[in-house]
């Protein structure tokens, strides 16, 4: 059947799952991934700059023509770009600077203004993406979606993502792995899951540096745990707003190099060409196969496509200098 959109916008959601068949050859259960690139901003993040930017004009916090200013891992950027230009709304955006230069260079063609800022800084340092992006929101009078803390970010899952996921499993899923970061995607779905079936295990990938699992092990928050790592668009050195601890059943840490190698396979043994989040759920999903039955039905949520990390983790030059290859 022809889908027809009067807009972009219209096209968000309704992704699709697809069994891998190949690296999880010898799991005792299927998996299902999520392939979130079928969006048509190429990302999971789609979905929440969708709501965000709705609630914002429900609440009167964003006016026709006015500015959106967001610190973003790239992704987030490129949804609420393609949804600002079907509204009518200019987009300034901060970005770490090991991100990606194809997610710059994507935001930049979106039209929006990009500014780069360090890594290696805490949260509140005035030269974090974090703080650049609050500054310059308040400068130009812009709104910021804030989308670490704005609960919009998860009820966008609990609306969209989790109820997909329910109905394209016929309800037989039992678990849910999404890697860690704003919360949204892990928390939000986790919440509509955990509410059709308590039992459905939610599981966070989490990043080596990251101090999430930390925080989800002990319930305490030690920011002087984070450590630098390359994984782009996961884990976190602060607690986002989004997350809720009851609706995480485990943790998992994974590591930068078998993650970007997990890429690597899902783009050769699968024919699923990600980007590195979504490697290093899958690299989780692996770490875990002991845990697994013949009963359970997992699915594996992957964030976005690989065209954003061709010069990193799909060039074999940039993964031999960093010892991966």
């Amino acid at each position: 059947m022809k889908r027809v959109y009067n807009n972009i916008v219209e096209a968000i959601g309704n992704t699709p799952l697809i069994k891998l068949n190949s690296i999880t050859k010898d799991f005792p259960c299927p998996v299902y991934v999520k392939v979130e690139y079928f969006n048509p901003g190429n990302s999971v993040k789609d979905r929440i700059a969708l709501k965000l930017i709705e609630d914002a004009e429900k609440a009167g916090k964003l006016k026709p023509g006015g500015t959106i200013v967001e610190c973003t891992s790239g992704n987030t950027g490129m949804g609420l770009a393609l949804v600002a230009i079907a509204k009518g709304y200019k987009c300034v955006f901060t970005l770490a600077d090991k991100m990606s230069k194809e997610k710059v260079d994507i935001l930049r063609a979106m039209g929006a203004e990009v500014f780069v800022c360090p890594t290696d800084v805490t949260p509140e340092d005035p030269r974090s993406y974090y703080s650049v992006a609050a500054r310059i929101a308040k400068e130009r009078d812009g709104w910021n979606p804030d989308q670490y803390n704005n609960l919009s970010n998860r009820q966008a899952h609990y609306l969209s993502t989790g109820p997909e996921i329910w109905e394209q499993t016929e309800g037989k899923v039992t678990h849910y792995l999404a890697s860690t970061g704003t919360g949204g995607t892990l928390v939000g779905t986790g919440m509509f899951l955990k509410e059709k079936n308590p039992n459905i295990q939610i599981v966070g990938i989490d990043p080596e540096g990251s101090i999430l699992k930390h925080w989800f092990d002990t319930n305490e928050l030690k920011p002087e745990l984070a450590k630098v790592y390359a994984l782009e668009g996961m884990g976190e050195d602060f607690l986002p707003e989004n997350y809720d601890r009851k609706y995480i059943s485990q943790m998992v840490t994974v590591q930068d190099k078998e993650s970007f190698l997990m890429c690597r396979r899902l783009a050769r043994e699968e024919g699923i060409f990600c980007g590195s989040s979504s490697g290093a759920a899958v690299q989780g999903l692996v770490q875990m196969k002991d845990q697994f039955t013949s009963n359970d039905f997992i699915v594996v949520v992957l964030h976005d496509h690989g065209s954003r990390y061709v010069g990193k983790i799909y060039n074999d030059e940039w993964m031999k200098e960093k010892g991966w290859l």
